[in-house]
């Protein structure tokens, strides 16, 4: 699955358009590289979002093509989170 479809799904960022920025200006890392929004994602990936107001790391559990709010916690989990202030 594509790292910024993967966002959206699960989400970790509400617009696929705004995951796919977020790549683009390097806020986004997959496995502790800087990612492009067309990279694959895999069950196990470590992904790491740098917002304006947190830094958070997640694990990858589930691909889902479509996802409920229920099903979206699933497909990850919080390995670490860090607000900003």
């Amino acid at each position: 699955m594509r790292l910024d479809k993967f966002l959206q799904v699960s989400r970790l960022v509400k617009r696929r358009t705004w995951a796919r920025e977020m790549c683009l200006a390097g806020r986004v890392s997959l496995n502790g590289r800087p990612a492009r929004p067309a990279s694959t994602v895999r069950v196990g990936d470590l992904i790491r979002l740098d917002t304006e107001w947190r830094v958070i790391e997640v694990e990858v559990r589930q691909l889902r093509e479509r996802a409920s709010a229920e099903e979206a916690r699933q497909m990850y989990t919080v390995v670490s989170s860090e607000r900003r202030e």
